[in-house]
């Protein structure tokens, strides 16, 4: 299981150098011109956890394996995006694969960057890519409303009629201008629907403030406007300077967390959202230890002991037995496996056990 964020903005707010230092990588070029981007670049990047290493330093592993995100860099968008202007038509295809997006809007003055707007104003620009969001959504539950139609008046179809009665009411709601994440009558007809279409503007959303060194310390005016906005929309803002975070790239862990403190943040971009990215999903890991690899695994928080069984392998899960579980913390304290058995920190837990974050667990199963 994996986590997949779309990196979204207007061309030349900083999407594409967020990318680059984002995923340590420089695939994505950087220019001062629209639709640099004209394919999405894609960077599988290890989720970071400190946990990992502390695990490490007690087994002793060939290996250590991080649970992963991927990072999708997608062509910039422009008003009419919906009507195939730029590169629209594209976008929204390459976006609507993805669980999270991280809008990327420029919060800060430099006259020698141009804005495809001609001026810095991230709430037009906030406005400008959600309409052409919504509007895409609006365009394909038309499509299906059509067809929808045809079939209840066949009759070949027992369900197009009740199908047809959740888009119709969703269709209305996203006529009046809202998104289709705030309709409120999210039964299972509705979740089929999504499944189906994958409506842009119910994926959870993050904001990129993206700004120069001296907004770091404080937010300026734009930031102040963009957490406010996000706050009335249910949504959160990370600030980030995209310069500083490709200064990053090459730095050790340890250079990075003395190059960060001297800033006086907490963790980089990449700490902050890949963290909010699993929040807002409600994603959680846990751990198995031994001395080829110790591995995180990504699963969803309330699932069971056999659902996360079966992300290391299908049969884990058909022929679960039970698992062996020590709590992180524990594993830590006692220095391993053995003296956390020995103390009785150790728990078997059966079908029916919610997975904690942080689980340390090695499963018996029989195929």
């Amino acid at each position: 299981m994996g986590l997949s964020i779309g990196i979204v903005g207007l061309p030349n707010v900083g999407k594409s150098t967020t990318f680059n230092a984002l995923t340590k990588t420089q695939n994505a070029q950087a220019a001062n011109y629209p639709f640099c981007t004209i394919e999405p670049n894609k960077a599988i990047v290890p989720v970071p956890d400190k946990r990992l290493q502390e695990l490490a330093k007690i087994v002793n592993p060939e290996r250590i394996q991080h649970s992963v995100v991927e990072f999708v860099d997608i062509a910039g968008l422009v008003k009419g995006a919906s009507k195939g202007e730029g590169l629209g038509n594209q976008f929204l295809a390459n976006i609507r694969e993805t669980e999270v997006i991280l809008h990327i809007v420029r919060c800060f003055e430099d006259s020698n960057i141009t804005h495809v707007e001609g001026s810095i104003n991230p709430l037009r620009d906030i406005e400008i890519i959600e309409t052409e969001l919504l509007i895409a959504d609006m365009q394909t539950l038309e499509k299906r409303i059509e067809r929808l139609t045809r079939m209840a008046k066949s009759g070949t179809d027992k369900e197009a009629k009740a199908m047809l009665e959740i888009s119709q009411m969703l269709l209305e709601h996203i006529e009046q201008g809202n998104p289709v994440r705030s309709f409120q009558n999210k039964d299972e007809r509705f979740f089929a629907l999504d499944k189906e279409l994958r409506f842009l503007t119910n994926k959870e959303i993050i904001y990129g403030a993206n700004v120069d060194e001296s907004g770091l310390s404080e937010d300026n005016k734009m930031v102040e406007s963009l957490r406010e906005y996000a706050k009335k929309n249910g949504s959160e803002v990370i600030k980030l300077c995209s310069k500083i975070e490709e200064e990053l790239v090459g730095l050790s862990d340890e250079e990075q967390e003395e190059f960060l403190n001297e800033l006086g943040i907490k963790e980089s971009g990449l700490d902050s959202v890949i963290h909010l990215g699993f929040s807002k999903l409600g994603l959680i890991s846990y751990f198995t230890a031994g001395v080829k690899e110790v591995r995180a695994w990504t699963i969803h928080r309330g699932d069971k002991a056999p659902v996360a069984a079966g992300v290391i392998h299908n049969d884990f899960e058909k022929g679960f037995i039970r698992a062996e579980v020590i709590a992180y913390e524990d594993f830590i304290k006692y220095g391993g496996e053995a003296k956390a058995k020995e103390a009785g920190a150790m728990r078997v837990e059966g079908k029916d056990y919610i997975v904690n974050d942080g689980d340390v667990m090695h499963f018996r199963f029989n195929v």
